[in-house]
């Protein structure tokens, strides 16, 4: 899996684009930095590596939000390249299938949580949880136009749990993908990818539902809809700086135009940005190397 949390509020919430929030390869999850980009994970590679990452991030509370969230942290990572079971800087899952032209795995995303007491619109109303994603993802190699670069698709499909006093599933979410990526590019490795990101009713409720017992008279009660959370255009990019230290950086923007739920009160705006940087520093790696490493 990738962890990109469509619905990331950072996104993410989910984009999430998605840290879409900033998390880090540690308990299963990581940066949203390093949700898309791709660092090509050749045979060869240590099996293992630990070591510390920190780092900053700029986003949306939520998908249409006019608020913003912003974290900083810093924490232990952990990389592991088996040949099914994985947890490197494309995110943390099984792999079930690798070839030069189809990828499967199933996996996890994460994005951070929103408090409402800082979100004017949903002043009263329950707080944002902390947003799990596990399911599916396909990836298709549609072309190499180089042989250090390449045209893909990806479709993952998640189930979007919410960890908050209890864990409850709050829908489904869908990020169909097309993404150009530059394996190499000096010493950077660059990933620009277009998005659209779409909820099943019950996810689409978790953002922008108002029920009536938290309707006031500038927040009207609203029922949303199934459909568009809104698309989505991003690059992330991996700079080695050292045979021990790495740069990771994304920038993404959203706009809702033609969003299923525009009319919601919770609908603040059409667009929205996000912004994140962090270091990696490696303090230990196996000898053991890699037999299999994604492309």
């Amino acid at each position: 899996m990738t962890i990109h949390c469509p619905t990331a509020r950072h996104l993410g919430p989910r984009n999430g684009s998605h840290f879409g929030a900033l998390l880090v390869l540690s308990a299963g999850l990581a940066f949203p930095v390093m949700s898309s980009a791709q660092e090509s994970e050749q045979a060869g590679q240590p099996l293992w590596e630990v070591g510390l990452i920190g780092g900053a991030v700029s986003t949306p509370a939520y998908p249409a939000s006019n608020q913003r969230n912003q974290r900083a942290l810093a924490l232990p990572f952990f990389v592991y390249r088996g040949e099914v079971l994985r947890a490197d800087r494309n995110g943390v899952g099984a792999r079930l299938l690798h070839t030069d032209r189809v990828e499967f795995d199933i996996g996890f995303a994460a994005s951070l949580p929103a408090s409402s007491n800082d979100v004017e619109l949903r002043q009263g109303m329950p707080d944002l949880g902390t947003l799990i994603e596990f399911g599916p993802r396909v990836k298709i190699n549609l072309a190499e136009p180089a042989p250090d670069q390449r045209v893909t698709f990806e479709l993952p499909l998640r189930a979007v749990l919410e960890f908050n006093a209890g864990v409850r599933q709050v829908g489904y979410a869908l990020e169909p993908k097309l993404a150009y990526e530059w394996q190499q590019r000096g010493d950077w490795r660059l990933k620009g990818a277009f998005s659209l990101v779409l909820g099943d009713q019950q996810l689409n409720r978790y953002f922008y539902e108002v029920p009536s017992v938290y309707a006031t008279a500038n927040r009207p009660s609203y029922d949303a809809q199934a459909g568009l959370i809104g698309s989505r255009i991003g690059i992330d990019g991996i700079k080695r700086l050292g045979p021990d230290v790495n740069l990771f950086a994304f920038a993404r923007y959203d706009w809702h135009d033609g969003a299923s739920n525009r009319a919601s009160p919770l609908f603040a705006q059409s667009q929205g940005s996000s912004i994140g940087l962090a270091l990696t520093w490696t303090l230990s790696r196996s000898q053991a190397r890699a037999e299999n490493g994604a492309h």
